[in-house]
């Protein structure tokens, strides 16, 4: 080194910033790393050498953090960077919380050590809300280590053994590194390959305040008595909250579970209870049999409560439904459904669900939906509860809850996914399985419906730059949290349908999927080894692997366009993205299973013809008379599609003459197919209101209901910007189209599913709009309830007519003392729905703050209240100003990057078109740093609202002409709609 490299490094020494040596001997005290003393005497350097040194002092820093994290390169005891193949880089150890080095620095567990068993013992003081715990933790040692890492978040750890296959127990120190939310064991000397071993952790903690881990919950029944209960709720990452555990998927064991508690409380755990025993402190401790199955840490679940439950025996399996006591009866539904949807997957899979019972469990205070625990399935009352004169779209939401966590007994719990980043193979088997299950079971539900509607939904998010692919890299807690979205679930669920609808044959896809569950049956797996057996049984075989994988690893999805010249057609594939994107994102290709009818042929399953699109484009030959193509048969491929100017003038012609042409999936599917390309930019408004003329005749539920959520939409957004003159015209517009529809529908009892949810969507835009005839008949409703409540408000209407009351004050007053006295969950929620669609800002105010304290609205509801409020003009703003200024409350209540967090954030940004608006969420969610500022819900907020800024600059003056025009135009009269 050259005079003022030597200079500069004893400027650095004297400093105290030697960059390049290490040791535990001397460090500074107020960094978590160790650095290493000056190891020889410094001279002061001279005033030429000062800037040097700086300079100096920057490049070596940078260049050994470049070094650092090369593979295979050490630093030697002087400090030089020198490259090794053979001996692995020291890592940095960062210091637990009694001062000494943490044996670990990664988020990840090391692989040297595998939970066999779990024996825990539990002792929760529901008066002061803390447990104490016992876990001992049966070892095998894969690889020689010295230490054994895992994880335990906020576990006051007072005593811990350790002993090596038969040998003594012999006290341990446990150090604790909190920002990775483990800790860890060292020893002086390797634990040996093949050697077990036995480590006994005494803790206590207090219960959570929070919905995870192992939390606290409250009741209050009719007679006004307030009970505490304790539950759990471990997925992903939070039974580390509860007992020390290897808390990734991959560390599968199996449990022994106790509970200590008192006389008057109930205990569950996902197996069944072997005995209880009085204890010399006056508890009674339950003991459940050990899991006769090897499950991951995320499933092991209990409940300490005073429950009732009906019960039934099926398949040699005890299923049966908790609740609070006083809600038994409003347990009969999911227990039948339970029951035929267990019988019913037991054949589908040819496998046999593998517990003794099965226990479904409605939790007062609950934030999931439900959760699959394995034998101990945990709801929401809403999720599990409904009273015998429910509605049958009330019983669709119960049955498809019940239906999504039974498929899970299989997918997910039998066969569990690696790790995080392949979540879909749980949620998305599960999302699929639930519709797949209802069509079968519960054909009467029409959950065919329900499933087009949310594909729909799903394309939307993915249709942003700021999505991600079905399977993508995770690492930290917010991370894996902000796995649980729509992709995982319904994405997953989509590219499965697709799958299946292209297989040849109808078993081919069920062969599949029971070679799946078979060849991996208590064992971890990722993405290719469910394509790997899926192409196993192919028949004639299908590369499925080469096919799908386009659809998981890359996110987004393709628009295909359409053009013909004579008999030959050519379709064009490109990523299909709402932001303009440079070409690294649009070079993507998928092998994409095109479906097509045509106008010989277009409604029956025989009509539908297949073309395998797998390069840029394609083409195909059709006869020349045919007129027109309809692409995506039945909406069952995950791609949208663009016809050209001919192309879709031939289709809104043909609907024109005869809407009959096309299955309503078909026709849904065109409305939501031009709505997106408009929101791009392809295809001009213009266009999009040409294809919504034949909706005059439209009297399906899904194509309507498409048709009105995404003209909504529009008018939401004029509403926030105050383009008064506008709405009126939009107003006259949906009047125009729907009104007939709107004046048909009747206010008393409708068995029919579908009508049903045709009818709240109709009723709801109706008096949204506040078309008289509709507000008047929600008052006298509302009226005639609440001098009479014994008579019930049909199900599918209590939303409209509550929210129609709500608008009063006076009327407000009274369904809030309503709320507060119902027990019945599923009306509860609509009265919540009702309330929070307010436009009086002080009781807004009241809404929102009751649901941030938790008392009478429970907590758990307040993503819902705050998604409402902000759907209307008086509280949209006043949504987005509670969610800053309660922010930090808001993050400890749900974990960031949680569902929740995802709903607040996106229902108060979503409806900003400004240029004002984009500046004010861009600097909020800025200064939240480490608080939530890098969640991929903020970017897809930012991403909207730039989306919504840019359509409004495209079609404003075009949506005004338009709309006026159409204004001016006398009201086209169409005949009564019958149904």
């Amino acid at each position: 080194m050259d005079e003022d490299e030597e200079d500069c490094e004893s400027s650095a020494r004297l400093l105290g910033m030697s960059f390049m040596n290490r040791s535990s001997s001397h460090r500074p005290s107020s960094s978590p790393y160790t650095r290493q003393s000056p190891s020889r005497s410094c001279s002061r350097p001279t005033a030429r050498t000062m800037v040097a040194c700086v300079l100096f002092l920057v490049i070596v820093a940078s260049m050994t953090m470049v070094l650092y994290f090369l593979p295979g390169c050490t630093f030697t005891k002087e400090g030089c960077p020198k490259r090794n193949k053979t001996t692995p880089l020291e890592p940095v150890y960062p210091l637990s919380t009694n001062g000494e080095l943490f044996p670990w620095t990664q988020l990840r567990l090391p692989q040297s050590v595998h939970p066999l068993s779990y024996e825990l013992i539990l002792t929760p003081d529901l008066d002061n809300m803390t447990f104490a715990g016992i876990a001992v933790i049966n070892m095998s040692v894969l690889h020689n280590t010295n230490r054994i890492v895992l994880h335990g978040l906020n576990l006051n750890i007072s005593n811990a053994t350790f002993k090596i296959d038969d040998g003594p127990a012999s006290n341990v120190t446990v150090l604790q590194y909190k920002a990775n939310q483990q800790i860890a064991v060292k020893f002086t000397e390797d634990l040996k390959a093949g050697q077990y071993c036995v480590l006994t952790l005494t803790y206590s903690a207090n219960l959570s305040s929070t919905y995870d881990g192992f939390y606290s919950s409250s009741y209050t029944d009719k007679s006004g008595t307030k009970h505490i209960l304790a539950a759990t709720q471990f997925e992903p990452l939070s039974a580390r909250k509860a007992f020390p555990c290897f808390d990734e998927p991959a560390f599968k064991a199996t449990f022994l579970i106790k509970i200590n508690r008192k006389q008057n409380y109930t205990t569950l755990s996902n197996m069944p209870q072997s005995e209880s025993r009085l204890l010399p402190s006056g508890l009674f401790q339950d003991e459940f049999e050990r899991t006769s199955v090897n499950m991951s840490t995320y499933l092991v679940a209990f409940v300490v409560a005073n429950f009732s439950a009906v019960r039934k025996n099926v398949s040699e399996t005890l299923v049966s439904v908790y609740s609070v006591p006083e809600k038994t009866e409003h347990t009969r539904y999911a227990l039948e459904a339970a029951s035929k949807l267990l019988e019913f997957y037991n054949t589908f899979f040819d496998i046999d669900y593998p517990l003794k019972k099965l226990d479904l469990v409605a939790i007062p205070d609950f934030l999931a939906g439900a959760m699959e625990n394995w034998g101990l399935i945990t709801f929401r009352e809403t999720t599990l509860l409904v009273g015998k004169d429910s509605s049958p779209l009330e019983k669709q939401v119960v049955a498809s809850v019940v239906a999504h966590e039974l498929a899970h007994q299989w997918f997910g719990n039998l066969v569990t996914m690696r790790w995080w980043n392949d979540l879909w193979l749980n949620e998305g088997f599960a999302t699929y399985m639930q519709y797949l299950s209802l069509q079968r079971v519960f054909p009467e539900l029409q959950a065919e419906i329900l499933f087009l509607s949310v594909r729909f939904r799903v394309m939307d998010k993915d249709a942003l730059i700021s999505s991600h692919p079905v399977s993508t890299a995770v690492v930290t807690p917010d991370q894996v949290e902000e796995m649980f979205d729509s992709v995982s679930y319904e994405k997953g669920a989509s590219i499965l349908l697709m799958l299946n609808a292209y297989l040849p044959g109808e078993q081919q896809f069920r062969k599949g999927i029971i070679q799946y569950l078979k060849q991996f049956s208590g064992s971890n797996t990722e993405t290719n080894n469910l394509w790997d057996s899926l192409t196993q049984v192919s028949t004639p075989h299908q590369n499925v692997s080469e096919m799908m994988s386009s659809w998981t690893s890359q996110k987004g999805f393709p628009l295909v366009s359409v053009s013909r010249k004579g008999d030959e057609v050519t379709l064009t594939q490109e990523h299909f993205l709402l932001t303009p994107a440079n070409a690294s994102h649009t070079s993507s290709l998928w092998e994409i299973p095109v479906t097509y009818v045509n106008d010989s042929c277009s409604v029956g399953p025989e009509c539908r013809q297949n073309f395998l699109l797998k390069a840029k484009s394609g083409t195909f030959k059709v006869p020349e008379s045919v007129k027109w193509l309809k692409l995506n048969y039945q909406n069952t491929g995950y791609y949208i599609v663009d016809y050209g100017d001919d192309g879709w003038t031939a289709l809104i012609n043909a609907l024109s003459t005869n809407i009959s042409i096309l299955t309503f999936e078909d026709r849904a599917s065109l409305i939501h197919n031009i709505f997106a390309l408009s929101r791009q930019g392809r295809v001009s408004f213009r266009r999009v209101l040409s294809l919504l003329n034949y909706t005059y005749k439209e009297t399906e539920t899904a194509p309507v209901t498409e048709a009105l959520l995404q003209l909504n939409n529009i008018y939401r957004l004029l509403e926030k910007r105050q383009e008064f003159d506008l709405m009126s015209c939009m107003k006259t517009y949906i009047l125009d189209h729907f009104g007939a529809l709107m004046d048909n529908q009747t206010w008393g009892e409708e068995e029919n599913l579908s009508k049903q949810e045709l009818r709240s969507a109709l009723l709801s835009m109706a008096c949204g709009l506040e078309k008289e005839n509709c507000t008047q008949s929600a008052n006298d409703m509302f009226k005639q309830y609440v001098s009479n409540q014994t008579r019930r408000i049909p199900g599918d209407l209590q939303q409209v007519v509550f929210s129609v009351a709500a608008q009063s004050r006076a009327d407000w007053l009274i369904l809030y003392d309503i709320y507060k006295q119902s027990t019945v969950d599923a009306e509860k929620r609509n009265m919540l729905l009702g309330l929070a669609s307010t436009q009086d800002t002080q009781l807004l105010a009241k809404i929102l703050n009751e649901g941030l304290k938790g008392d009478v609205i429970q907590t758990q509801e307040l993503p819902l209240i705050i998604n409402t409020v902000s759907r209307g003009f008086a509280g949209y703003l006043f949504a987005w100003d509670f969610v800053q200024v309660n922010w930090d409350r808001l993050i400890e209540k749900f974990l960031v990057g949680s569902f929740a967090i995802q709903t607040i954030i996106k229902s108060v940004t979503s409806q900003f078109s400004t240029q004002a608006h984009l500046d004010q969420v861009k600097a909020f969610f800025s200064s939240l740093q480490e608080r939530g500022s890098q969640m991929r819900s903020v970017q897809e907020a930012l991403e909207t609202i730039r989306l919504n800024q840019l359509w409004m600059e495209r079609n404003l003056s075009t949506l005004r002409e338009l709309l006026t025009k159409i204004q001016s135009q006398p009201q086209k009269q169409e005949p009564g709609v019958s149904h």
